[in-house]
Order: C-alpha cells, then sequence, then structure tokens
C-alpha cells in the first residue's frame, strides 16, 4: 500500500487504511500519555477522544518543559554547579523537541482517526 503520510506521521504507526493501522495508532497515543488512562475504557473506545487526551497531555508537557528551560537558571543558579545546569537546559530542548514532534504526530494521526485524507502539495 502507497499512501503519502503528512510531515510528522510517527513511525510506530501504520500508514491509514494498511492491516491494524488504527491499532498502531492507540498504542502510540497510549504511550505518549500517563499509564493510568489506559484504565478508561472510553479512551479505548473512542480512539479520537484518546488522541484529544493525548494532545492535551502533549501540549501541558510542552508548556512545562518551556517553563523549566525559562526559568531553571534563576531558580537553580546557587544550587547547582555550572555543568549540572547546562545539561539540565540541554535536556529542556530535547524534551521540547521530542514533545514538539509528539505534537505534531497526534495531530496529524488525529486527523486520520477523524477520516481526513492528506493530499500532498507542490
Amino acid at each position: 500500500m502507497d499512501v503519502a503520510l503528512p510531515p510528522g506521521w510517527p513511525d510506530e504507526v501504520h500508514p491509514p487504511g494498511a492491516p491494524d493501522w488504527e491499532r498502531t495508532a492507540v498504542a502510540w497515543l497510549f504511550d505518549l500519555v500517563p499509564p493510568d488512562y489506559r484504565a478508561h475504557e472510553v479512551l479505548r473506545r473512542y480512539p479520537v477522544l484518546l488522541a484529544r487526551f493525548a494532545g492535551d497531555h502533549v501540549a501541558a508537557g510542552l508548556e512545562a518543559a518551556r517553563a523549566g528551560w525559562r526559568t531553571v537558571r534563576v531558580e537553580l543558579a546557587d544550587q547547582l554547579p555550572p555543568e549540572a545546569m547546562e545539561a539540565a537546559i540541554s535536556a529542556y530542548e530535547r524534551e521540547g523537541a521530542r514533545l514538539t514532534r509528539a505534537a505534531r504526530g497526534v495531530e496529524v494521526v488525529a486527523g486520520a482517526l477523524r477520516g481526513e485524507r492528506w493530499v500532498p502539495r507542490l
């Protein structure tokens, strides 16, 4: 099956229309949220709702990473050695990049779960 995928489509999720694609989407989305979310039957039953929860969770994590990056130097300047501070800043940057990719992935997977079809533009 040769399906054009939008930029940011997660490698872990099969293309829409492929066998078990929704199962791989649900598994990937559950990997983005706290494990306790798996206890909610409604999220297993309605993948589009799970995508909404995952999007909200990822957005909150991204905002937290951005806030941490902005404030860690001031709040912990006298409690961390310079190398630890630089490592913390680097960790916030990596986490922010990971969450940005996850947010884009949630966006495109959610669209596919809603039946949207991505069409590449020239």
